[in-house]
């Protein structure tokens, strides 16, 4: 397993402190020059900053304000801020709900960046507070890569209990000190409430904080946004993020369970060109909240290739806006659940690809049976099927290696190895898939497997049924997934981990050699 850098062994005091004080004035440069203004004149910082999509020499700052203001951003090599990298400044105004976005560019790769962050107001120039952050950018050489992911944020009603120490598993993530974290879906539960008190099963209160946005479930734009601030509510979600650079993607919770772009839809209805108003709501506030870069020629458009140096390609795909409906059934054997053009567009990048590993961030699994997602049972391709059958066949024509997928949204976690010789439809190459997950969230018990592409579970954990589903987070059954890439021997180790911090199972994953057509067609 690759081994971690000394230079980033913070402690668990240094992780709080840096990452949640509110007046970080005692610096060097612009940011944090004294003002003699009243305290109330200030603008402030409304909840945690991010960072996110961190490459070779970028990266996204994300902050919201308090008010109307103008963010403004330094960053630098080394925590003193002595000698500054680059800055960037944007306006965060109501119509974002107070949000503001700026891409660092022209950043060393390999590096840690330290940047900070302070909204002055507009009118009259007045410095707000200053807080600092911290990524790392990817490296140019092959340096050793790690990074964890899972998903399902404060669903099915378990909120902040501060008494049981809040979203415990980013405290525990961090502690792990990744050099970034994959969220793969359902960041909130947009269709599930937050109670004041929910019953556990041993006959205690669960106790949430709780916020007005939370008290129903969201169908208005300030709902939805108010969803993305209940996080905010927590030290752990706070501390971490400002830590750790997180790539964004989406699944059903962020507008409504199971959702589809066709079937989903409130008593707004749709727009004239047929866009749900409710899932454009829903979109709108998660680009608001995500310190995910945004694509000006698509805007909206998720699905995206994050490259982190030689060893490693993030290929963050959506199994949501694109799909043929809400359910995969019917008397059609045609079905998607990517569409065309985004199929398109991750068959020319996987074979365009030169890093040694292709990491496929889902936000559902292919092989568990579900009629939200892909496996429909035993037996040959059928409906979304057909469309992952030809990405698969498509992958061994190619001759693409090294292809990996992780994903999350089933409430437990499982090493699944896909195997041609087990398989109904056999025409791909063996590959592996890693469901972990809830971050903080109800748990279930593990699903079924269809043989249709050959899955075996090499591991799987969940509650059972004494425990019963939708088990509370305080009984530890909360996952997440570790990835170490070792930069001399470039194996890949998998690591599924609980919000303890325990290594549950663990995989090394040796990389074969590529066998590609040296040519490959230009798509955009």
């Amino acid at each position: 397993m690759a081994t971690l850098r000394a230079s980033r062994a913070w402690t668990r005091r240094q992780f709080l402190v840096r990452s949640t004080s509110s007046l970080a004035l005692a610096g060097l440069g612009p940011l944090t020059r004294p003002n003699l203004s009243r305290a109330a004149d200030r603008p402030l910082i409304a909840g945690g900053i991010q960072s996110g999509d961190v490459s070779e020499g970028s990266a996204v700052i994300w902050a919201r304000a308090d008010r109307t203001a103008r963010m403004r951003v330094e960053c630098a090599s080394a925590e003193s801020f002595k000698t500054i990298l680059c800055t960037a400044s944007a306006d965060a105004l109501p119509d974002a709900d107070f949000t503001s976005k700026v891409l660092l560019r022209d950043l060393p790769p390999g590096q840690d960046i330290f940047y900070r962050v302070r909204f002055d107001d507009i009118a009259t120039g007045v410095a707000g507070e200053t807080r600092t952050g911290h990524f790392r950018t990817a490296p140019a050489a092959g340096q050793s890569v790690s990074f964890v992911w899972s998903g399902d944020t404060a669903g099915q009603g378990w909120g902040i209990d501060t008494s049981r120490g809040g979203m415990r598993s980013y405290r525990t993530m961090f502690d792990n000190r990744p050099d970034f974290f994959i969220h793969s879906g359902d960041h909130i539960y947009a269709d599930c409430t937050i109670p004041a008190e929910l019953k556990l099963p041993n006959g205690e209160i669960w106790r949430n904080r709780v916020t007005e946005e939370k008290s129903e479930v969201a169908h208005t734009l300030a709902q939805f946004r108010g969803n993305y601030r209940y996080n905010h509510l927590d030290e752990n979600f706070r501390a971490f993020h400002a830590q750790v650079p997180m790539f964004a993607q989406w699944d059903d919770h962020e507008v409504t369970n199971d959702w589809s772009p066709y079937g989903s839809v409130d008593e707004t209805g749709f727009d004239v060109d047929g866009t749900s108003r409710l899932v454009a709501r829903a979109r709108r506030a998660f680009f608001d909240f995500m310190p995910i870069r945004e694509i000006p020629q698509q805007q909206g458009r998720i699905y995206r290739k994050i490259s982190y140096g030689p060893l490693l390609d993030v290929f963050m795909i959506d199994m949501r806006s694109y799909r043929d409906g809400t359910w995969n059934k019917g008397e059609e054997h045609d079905g998607w659940i990517l569409g065309r053009e985004q199929l398109a567009w991750l068959k020319h990048e996987l074979a365009a690809s030169c890093a040694t590993w292709k990491v496929v961030a889902a936000d559902l699994p292919i092989g568990l049976i579900s009629l939200d997602a892909v496996a429909l049972g035993d037996g040959p391709p059928d409906r979304r099927e057909h469309e992952i059958a030809d990405l698969l066949s498509f992958i061994r024509r190619a001759g693409v290696r090294n292809i990996v997928w992780l994903t999350a949204d089933m409430h437990y976690t499982a090493a699944h190895y896909y195997d041609p010789n087990r398989a109904v439809f056999q025409d791909f190459e063996p590959f592996w898939e890693f469901v972990s997950g809830p971050l903080h969230a109800g748990t279930w018990g593990p699903g079924e497997l269809d043989n249709t592409f050959g899955p075996v579970a090499m591991y799987q954990h969940g509650c059972n049924s004494e425990q019963g589903e939708n088990l509370a987070p305080c009984f530890g059954l909360q996952f997440f997934g570790r990835v170490d890439i070792d930069g001399r021997t470039e194996v890949m180790t998998v690591t599924l981990k609980d919000v303890d911090n325990r290594d549950l199972w663990s995989v090394d994953i040796l990389p074969q050699p590529q066998v590609r057509p040296a040519v490959v067609a230009q798509h955009s």
